[in-house]
């Protein structure tokens, strides 16, 4: 059986990766942002994306699927 949540991870861009990966260790917006070399409203409009693409409603909910999936 086909699992959405890891057939939605390679719909993420390699960027969205990155930040899924920051997120996971509790950073903030404007410090994945600064890592990156991204605004930080760049990086709230990515996570939101994400968010849609992984069918997930939340930041939290993100850091829970990055840290039981290799991001």
């Amino acid at each position: 059986m086909n699992n959405p949540h890891k057939e939605a991870q390679f719909k993420l861009t390699e960027r969205q990766r990155q930040i899924v990966r920051e997120l996971a260790e509790g950073i903030t917006n404007k410090e994945i942002g600064r890592r990156l070399g991204l605004a930080e409203g760049t990086v709230k409009v990515q996570l939101n994306r994400i968010y849609r693409k992984l069918g997930i409603a939340n930041r939290t909910a993100l850091a829970v699927m990055a840290h039981r999936r290799s991001y």
